[in-house]
C-alpha cells in the first residue's frame, strides 16, 4: 500500500510512524495511506517557508507572474489526470472534478495578473513639498487548510493568492483525499516556484494545532464546518494572527409561482444532489411559495428515480458515493429522523440498494418540513433535499433571514422586480438569480455572512489581496534649499 507522505522544501519529507486510512469511496477499500505530521515536522515546514519566503518576496512581480502563466498551462494540460486523482480519493464523478479543475484555474488566472492587484496608490503635494504612497507588503508565512470536498479548486482559492502577494504557504488538505494538493505543489514547481514557498503538511488535529499556534504564521485560511470554522478563528485570533475561515451552510432555493417548473426543477436536482449534496453552495431547501409546491415536488420525485449512481469512473454515473461509510449513516439518520419529526418522505434515497462496500446511498426528497426539524437546522452535507412550503415573497424572505447560516440563495421568478427585492431584502453573502449555485467567478470574491463567515473577508479574488497583505502608507518630504524651522506642534497638511 501506497504512503502519501509531506512535501516540503521541494522534496517528499518526514517520517510514516503515523499514518491515516486513504479510502476508494467507490469500493469502501483502503487503497493509501497518509503520514500524519507531528508537531516537530509542522514547525520544521515552517521553518522552511519562513526562510523562503524573505527571497520569493523579493522577487520580481513579473517573475512571480511568469510562475502563475506556466502553472496555467499545466493545470490545463493535464487537467484529466489531476480529475482521476480527485475521483480517486473523494469518489465524486469525473465529469465533476473536472469542472472542479476548472473552477480552480480561474483563480490562477486571477493571481496571474498580480502586477495590477498589488498597485499602490499615490498622492502628491498633500502638504507643500509632501507626498503620500501606499503598498501593499507580504503577510509572510500563511497557513492554508483545506476541506475533503474540493481537494484541488478550494487549496487553488487560498494558495494562488497568498503565493502571488509575495507569502510562502503551509498548506495543509485534508487527510480524506490529500493526493491532490501533493499534485498540486509539484505542478507549482514544475512551474518555477522556488521550493519552500509551498509546502505539504497531511494529518489531522495535531497538525491543525500546531499551524495555529506557530508564532511563525500571520495568517490562516480554512474552510470547514461551522463548529471547527469557530474554533480556528477564536484559537488562531487569540494567538494575534488574521483569519479566514469560512463555515458551514443551509442555502435556501426559493420558487417562486410565476417561475418556469421545469427549469426550477431541474436547477433543484442539479443543485442538491450534484457531487452527492458534498458542497457548501449546495441547495439542501427549496422554498415553494404558494400554490406552486405540489408540482415542483412531483416534478423532483418524478425525476430522482432516474439519476445513475455509480463510481465515479463510470461515465455513466452522474453521482458518486459520499466521503466515508461513517458520514453515509450520518447522512441517513436525518431522513429517519425527519419522518420521526412529522416531514413526509416523498423518496427514501438510504433504502436503495447497491452492489459492494461502497460509500453508496440515493438521493432523499422531504416535504412538509419546518424550521424545528433537525432536517432543517443541520449542515447534513449529503443528497438530501427539504421542501419547505410558505405562503408568500415576505414568509420566504423571514425564513431565511432568520437561519443561522448565510452562505448562497437563490431565487426562481420571472418577475425582475421580485429579484431585484430580493437581491435587496436578502441577508445572504452569495445570491443567485434564476442561478442554483451562484459561485462567483475568479474576479470577484466568495464568502457568507453570520455562522458560514469567521473574520472580515472573503475568500479569492480582490479580497483576498487584502487578506494576504499588510498596507504599508510612506509620506515623504525631500530637503530643499529652505532652513527647517522648528515646530513641537502636531503636522499640519496646510
Amino acid at each position: 500500500m501506497s504512503t502519501i507522505r509531506h512535501f516540503i522544501a521541494g522534496t517528499y519529507a518526514g517520517t510514516v510512524d503515523r499514518t491515516l486510512p486513504v479510502y476508494d469511496p467507490a469500493t469502501g477499500e483502503t487503497h493509501r495511506q497518509v503520514a500524519a505530521a507531528s508537531t516537530a515536522e509542522v514547525e520544521h515546514a515552517i521553518a522552511v517557508a519562513k526562510e523562503a519566503q524573505r527571497a520569493w518576496r523579493s522577487s520580481s512581480l513579473v517573475k512571480r507572474a511568469d510562475v502563475f502563466f506556466r502553472l496555467r498551462q499545466i493545470l490545463t494540460e493535464r487537467a484529466d489526470e489531476l480529475a482521476a486523482i480527485v475521483t480517486s480519493e473523494h469518489g465524486k464523478v469525473l465529469s465533476d472534478a473536472a469542472g472542479e479543475v476548472s473552477r480552480g484555474i480561474e483563480n490562477v488566472e486571477f493571481a496571474a495578473g498580480l502586477l495590477h492587484h498589488l498597485k499602490g496608490e499615490r498622492a502628491e503635494q498633500v502638504s507643500r513639498g509632501v507626498d503620500v504612497h501606499s503598498v501593499k507588503q507580504p503577510v509572510g508565512v500563511v497557513a492554508c487548510i483545506t476541506p475533503f470536498n474540493f481537494p484541488v479548486m478550494v487549496p487553488l482559492w487560498m494558495v494562488a493568492s497568498a503565493i502571488a502577494c509575495g507569502n510562502a504557504v503551509v498548506l495543509k488538505p485534508s487527510e480524506k483525499d490529500p493526493s491532490a494538493a501533493i499534485w498540486l505543489a509539484r505542478a507549482f514547481q514544475e512551474a518555477g516556484l522556488p521550493d519552500g514557498v509551498l509546502n505539504v503538511v497531511n494529518g489531522d488535529k495535531v497538525a491543525v494545532d500546531a499551524l495555529l499556534d506557530s508564532k511563525d504564521i500571520g495568517a490562516v485560511s480554512f474552510v470547514g464546518s461551522t463548529p471547527i470554522a469557530r474554533s480556528i478563528y477564536e484559537r488562531a485570533s487569540a494567538n494575534g494572527k488574521r483569519v479566514q475561515a469560512l463555515g458551514g451552510a443551509k442555502n435556501h432555493m426559493v420558487v417562486m409561482p410565476d417561475a418556469d417548473i421545469d427549469g426550477a426543477v431541474t436547477a433543484a436536482i442539479s443543485a442538491a444532489y450534484g457531487s452527492a449534496g458534498e458542497r457548501c453552495m449546495a441547495v439542501s431547501v427549496l422554498v415553494a411559495v404558494g400554490d406552486i409546491a405540489d408540482d415542483l415536488v412531483e416534478g423532483i420525485r418524478s425525476r430522482i428515480g432516474e439519476l445513475r449512481i455509480g463510481p465515479g469512473t463510470d461515465p455513466a454515473s452522474e453521482m458518486g458515493p459520499l466521503i466515508t461509510r461513517e458520514h453515509r449513516d450520518k447522512v441517513a439518520s436525518y431522513v429517519a429522523g425527519a419522518a420521526a419529526e412529522g416531514g413526509t418522505v416523498v423518496v427514501d434515497g438510504t433504502q436503495r440498494a447497491f452492489e459492494g462496500d461502497g460509500f453508496f446511498t440515493g438521493v432523499s426528497l422531504i416535504d412538509h418540513v419546518t424550521t424545528e426539524m433537525k432536517v432543517y437546522q443541520d449542515e447534513i452535507f449529503g443528497p438530501v433535499l427539504s421542501v419547505v412550503r410558505v405562503n408568500s415573497y415576505e414568509e420566504a424572505v423571514e425564513l431565511i433571514n432568520a437561519n443561522r447560516f448565510g452562505n448562497g440563495t437563490a431565487v426562481f421568478t420571472r418577475d425582475g422586480g421580485t429579484a431585484r427585492q430580493f437581491e435587496y431584502d436578502i441577508e445572504v453573502g452569495m445570491v443567485g438569480i434564476n442561478v442554483p449555485i451562484p459561485v462567483p467567478v475568479g474576479a470577484f470574491s466568495f464568502g457568507g455572512w453570520k455562522d458560514s463567515l469567521f473574520g472580515d473577508s472573503h475568500i479569492y479574488g480582490p479580497e483576498s489581496i487584502g487578506f494576504y497583505t499588510r498596507s504599508k502608507v510612506v509620506t515623504t518630504r525631500w530637503p530643499d534649499h529652505t532652513p527647517a524651522q522648528l515646530d513641537l506642534g502636531f503636522p499640519s497638511n496646510h
